[in-house]
């Protein structure tokens, strides 16, 4: 039993070696990190070498396990790569570069921030930018942002858009609310070049900041976007 397990661990190890080294000189990436290729590779690998393993008779199981981690790894690293290239295509098109520095959001001066996780791809799009106080219709210069976000997504027809609307404090929460859901759905409108995305209005849940200042408040206010391989990777973008 240990034999079997350990076959599939080695022939994983070995694909991820051999997939690392293409992703890592794949060119024309501004973000060179490549965390989801090589996230992706290794979950892939790992599926398919254990599932290689137990398939067929006993006596070809490492060979089954080296080929189904050889082929986990690729179909895996190709998803990675994917949700790369997509990060750094539309930060490219926004004018910007892909940044996961979490301090990032507490910059005023940042009206656009795309940053990516192995789950998801996001961007965040400050209020001040998209809506005018207390409205939930696009700006002329937000809506060519989100347009530009659309036409990318529509060379990616196998990626889950969401989007969430967030406010600050001010006034009372179901207020809040209507508005967070609103402008989502609006942003979400334009986006909808392969079906229509998951909306969501968080009110003023999950503040960046605490709302206790004027400074604070417009941290808060933003629309964001995310992009994911599938719907199992999805979560509640409100908590």
């Amino acid at each position: 039993m240990k034999r079997k397990i350990f076959k599939p661990l080695l022939a994983a190890g070995i694909s991820i070696a051999i997939l690392g080294g293409c992703a890592s000189t794949q060119p024309g990436l501004v973000d060179s990190g490549n965390s989801n290729t090589a996230g992706g590779a290794m979950l892939g690998a790992l599926a398919g070498g254990i599932i290689g393993a137990n398939s067929g008779s006993s006596r070809h199981s490492g060979r089954n396990a080296l080929l189904g981690a050889a082929v986990g790894a690729a179909a895996g690293g190709a998803i990675g790569y994917s949700m790369d290239n997509q990060a750094n295509e539309i930060a490219h098109a926004l004018g910007t570069g892909v940044n996961n520095d979490p301090l990032a959001a507490l910059d005023p001066n940042r009206d656009i921030i795309v940053s990516k996780t192995n789950n998801y791809v996001k961007i965040m799009f400050r209020d001040r930018m998209m809506f005018a106080s207390g409205s939930s219709t696009l700006q002329s210069s937000a809506r060519s942002k989100v347009r530009k976000v659309a036409q990318l997504l529509e060379n990616y027809p196998q990626t889950v858009v969401g989007v969430a609307g967030f406010t600050d404090d001010q006034g009372s929460y179901s207020y809040n609310q209507n508005l967070s859901e609103k402008r989502a759905g609006n942003v979400a409108s334009i986006l909808a070049v392969n079906g229509y995305p998951s909306t969501k209005g968080c009110s003023y849940n999950k503040p960046i900041v605490p709302n206790d200042n004027s400074s604070n408040r417009a941290l808060n206010r933003r629309v964001e976007v995310y992009l994911y391989a599938n719907r199992n990777m999805m979560s509640d973008p409100c908590r």
